[in-house]
């Protein structure tokens, strides 16, 4: 059983109805559910009525895919021309995604294209490769070409979009995808391929992963396997390690689901009440660290960061080492980061600070001491720093997994991080020195000339250069930057939507609250408020219905029954 819903994002109802549609199937949700379900209904009524004429409907989704994605990236990647050429890629493919039928996996097109986009925005790529990203799923439904994206995009996009298509079939060049096949063709990929159409490869891939659910056993555990052997080794090459991980747990998934969901479960078995147990432990660290006298004394920032162990990485340790899950020592990991305050021996400091952040560990949770490794005293070869230990994070009697500590400044992290880079072409297959040398000053060569392509220098007029985020679609339709929106500038968009100008006229009717013939600032920002509202609506609503659709995928694999328990939310337990 598997329910759909189409959102806005595709050819659909708008958000009321859709809502009102959840409301009348609510007997199929869990109780918590369905109340949040009933709560967006009667909230979606609550919003001002939006633009009912299609090209009303597509500037709501222009506007709204244009802050999502923007308000993802870091400023040092969305200049001015880089945000013209996101809003171009946008207006250009919304109406043409919103015309196609859906795609094989239950999906509207454009709410493909925007999640890819997505993946991409958080990656930090630049806004040619996000583009490419959105310009992809319109190419290979045949709606454009690349020529047609070469003439109205710009040329370095369509070369782009062009090496993205051979990336694609790379799989191809292989017979049979064994292991000697599988690391020369990362390597063929790594030196011959832009690592831009890489990285985007690689979102489509994880994207694809995420949505298999519709495809029978056997092509789910090809594909699966493909992407364990090609794929996810390629994405810690070229350092992309959220995409790495996310593509080994979801191969591991498919191919070995009964492994995957014993995993799963030990480690959702320790979270605490509604919180998972990672984020419990930050907290409760951060906040130790920040409360105690003698170590804000020496640092100006602290700062802590959590990670779970991925399911495969646990799995593989169990199968090479033979351990038991209670005897891995890493499915838990936090990391702490500490700035001194500036003076004469910043170096010194850091390492006094470092110490005594270690002491406060110790007075939390119990430290075994075989575990613990000091690299500060006596750093590795390549001059890495930092303090392991691991901790038991039990209470009242309940065991947890161990969890692991690292404690540094934040020049020992951006040392550490520096290594990074061989580390993961090592990861992917690349064991020679000069080989991973060679084909890291590729890969930086290439981002560094898609960043200065797309910079901006700096301009005296400082108007331009502001760093409100969501003032970047204003300043994209004021055409003639006279700070308001006129009927004409909103026609034109239209037009580029392929709307009428009437559609134009009952947008402007609508939005302009004081009857002047013209959009403010204020009355903009008014709208992109409501748009804001209305996509946390349908984001609530695909979020209960993946939690439903995993329940009832999990129960029909296994056999056995998820239940959803109110001490924990949202998580899905098994009994």
């Amino acid at each position: 059983m598997n329910l759909r819903l189409i959102n806005s994002r595709g050819s659909a109802p708008c958000i009321p109805c859709v809502t009102k549609t959840l409301v009348h199937q609510t007997d199929l949700w869990p109780r918590h559910i369905s109340a949040a379900v009933r709560a967006s209904a009667t909230a979606a009524e609550m919003v001002v009525a939006g633009p009912e004429q299609p090209g009303g409907k597509m500037v709501v989704e222009l506007v709204g895919a244009f802050n999502e994605l923007t308000e993802r990236m870091d400023n040092t990647v969305l200049s001015t021309s880089s945000s013209r050429l996101l809003f171009k890629s946008l207006k250009l493919c919304i109406p043409i995604l919103q015309s196609l039928p859906l795609a094989p996996d239950g999906r509207a097109p454009l709410s493909r294209a925007l999640s890819v986009a997505v993946i991409l925005a958080d990656l930090q790529m630049d806004a040619e490769v996000i583009s490419t990203g959105l310009l992809r799923e319109v190419l290979e439904a045949g709606a454009i070409s690349i020529y047609d994206v070469r003439d109205r995009i710009g040329t370095s996009t369509s070369h782009l979009l062009h090496e993205s298509l051979r990336v694609k079939h790379m799989s191809l060049k292989v017979e049979v995808l064994d292991d000697d096949s599988a690391t020369a063709l990362r390597k063929f990929c790594l030196t011959y391929y832009d690592v831009r159409a890489l990285v985007l490869d690689l979102a489509i891939k994880l994207d694809m992963m995420r949505h298999l659910d519709y495809l029978p056993r056997y092509r789910q555990q090809m594909i699966g396997l493909e992407v364990m052997k090609l794929h996810a080794p390629l994405a810690h090459a070229i350092g992309t390690n959220l995409l790495s991980l996310e593509l080994e747990d979801l191969s591991f998934r498919y191919l070995f689901p009964y492994s995957y969901l014993y995993l799963d479960a030990w480690l959702r078995s320790h979270e605490s009440g509604n919180k998972p147990l990672i984020d419990v432990c930050k907290e409760q660290l951060l906040q130790s660290l920040k409360s105690d006298p003698l170590l804000t004394e020496i640092v100006s920032k602290i700062s802590v960061e959590g990670r779970y162990k991925s399911r495969y990485s646990t799995m593989k340790k169990l199968l090479r080492d033979g351990r038991k899950l209670e005897e891995v020592n890493d499915i838990l990991g936090l990391r702490v980061i500490l700035t001194p305050l500036s003076g004469v021996d910043e170096s010194e400091m850091g390492e006094k600070a470092c110490y005594r952040a270690r002491e406060v560990v110790q007075s939390l949770w119990e430290e075994i001491p075989s575990r613990s490794k000091d690299y500060i005293l006596r750093p590795k070869a390549n001059g890495y720093k930092s303090l392991h230990m691991a901790v038991d994070t039990g209470e009242n009697g309940r065991t947890r997994p161990l969890m692991e500590i690292q404690i540094r400044t934040a020049e020992m992290d951006i040392l550490a991080s520096g290594g990074a880079a061989s580390h993961a072409l090592y990861k992917g297959g690349v064991t020679d020195p000069e080989e991973a040398k060679h084909l890291k000053a590729i890969m930086m060569a290439a981002a560094e000339l898609a960043a200065l392509r797309l910079q901006d220098f700096p301009s005296a007029n400082h108007k331009g250069l502001e760093t409100d985020k969501r003032g970047r679609v204003f300043r994209l339709l004021d055409k003639n930057g006279d700070g308001k929106i006129s009927i004409d500038e909103l026609m034109e968009v239209m037009e580029d939507l392929g709307a009428p100008g009437d559609d134009a006229r009952e947008m402007m009717q609508l939005l302009d609250s004081n009857s002047d013939g013209f959009l403010s600032s204020d009355e903009f920002d008014l709208f992109q408020n409501q748009v804001e509202f209305i996509r946390n609506l349908e984001d609530r609503d695909d979020h209960y219905q993946t939690l439903l659709n995993e329940k009832l995928q999990i129960g029909n694999e296994t056999g056995l029954i998820p239940l959803y328990s109110t001490q924990q939310g949202d998580s899905l337990v098994t009994n």
